[in-house]
């Protein structure tokens, strides 16, 4: 049994424990919170719940971060050097080289291993993509997200100075140009002109169209729906028009607590270091025995 600490218990956490739950390979040993408090939480009732991961009375074999994306270095370093291993859903596409190579680092000097980025996106599209390239490696992929709510980018906003409560939505213009709706609950005293001039300033939506609008309720608009299209047109050998098509609609937190309990999995069976995904054979990530794996895959 792979024992697991989940750490951080928001959306992801709560998916992250569900896929635990109904996996036959893993063993809970707690969740690290910053309230130990589990009166709110009655799904956590039996489970040690601590503020510090040393206080858990089994020590993990790998934590799985369900934290803010730019707290996922500060935790897997943390871990990594108490003899950890760490999976994480870090979604700053233009900095997951710069992580991958800091915590590289960090677990080879402990002898454990860090999964990063293992989220849908990225994440298993990031595997869908590497696939279609493979097939075309002449051509050019369109990665086409939602409608649907982002995760990464409504954490983003709520860290915003006079942002009360946020949902952030990604809706697809087409050839992976995207558009963000952002809906915020604002802070008595602010304004939503200099809010907004934050959010938009924030490196999560400095590239993209964003707008940005105060409501009444978030929650009232709040949907965890999310999809994505991936679209490679492309050349085989010397064959032009090679045209692949990948489409799904998801829950979001759901997807990525399986696909970081998958990686859990998987950390389990690499030599010292960081990977992503796409890095990690596909067949790491299920459970079973390998022959029958592959007389049931291939």
């Amino acid at each position: 049994m792979i024992k697991a600490a989940i750490v951080g218990y928001g959306n992801i956490g709560k998916a992250v424990l569900e896929a635990l739950h109904a996996a036959d390979d893993f063993e809970i040993v707690g969740v690290v919170r910053r309230t130990v408090s589990t009166a709110h939480a009655p799904e956590l009732s039996g489970l040690e719940v601590v503020d510090d991961i040393a206080k858990l009375s089994v020590k993990p074999d790998v934590a799985i971060l369900c934290t803010p994306t730019r707290k996922v270095p500060e935790y897997a370093k943390t871990y990594l050097a108490m003899g950890i291993n760490t999976v994480d859903s870090f979604d700053i596409h233009t900095s997951i080289w710069e992580l991958k190579q800091e915590l590289d680092e960090a677990a080879k000097k402990s002898g454990r291993v860090a999964v990063i980025s293992a989220g849908w996106d990225p994440g298993s599209d990031s595997v869908v993509r590497t696939l279609l390239e493979s097939c075309a490696p002449k051509g050019i992929t369109y990665t086409n997200f939602g409608p649907g709510m982002s995760m990464g980018h409504t954490v983003a906003v709520k860290a915003i100075e006079g942002v009360k409560n946020a949902l952030s939505m990604t809706i697809p213009t087409g050839t992976g140009i995207h558009r963000r709706m952002v809906y915020i609950e604002l802070v008595d005293g602010y304004t939503l002109e200099d809010v907004a001039a934050r959010i938009k300033a924030d490196d999560y939506f400095a590239h993209d169209e964003t707008h940005v609008m105060a409501v009444e309720s978030v929650d009232a608009l709040k949907d965890m729906g999310h999809g994505v299209n991936l679209t490679r047109k492309g050349v085989s050998g010397t064959t032009q028009n090679q045209l692949f098509e990948f489409d799904m609609k998801i829950n979001n937190p759901a997807l990525t607590g399986q696909n970081l309990v998958n990686v859990a999995r998987a950390s389990m069976k690499q030599a010292p270091g960081a990977y992503t995904m796409i890095e990690i054979p596909v067949i790491d990530l299920l459970p079973g025995d390998k022959e029958a794996l592959i007389r049931k895959l291939v």
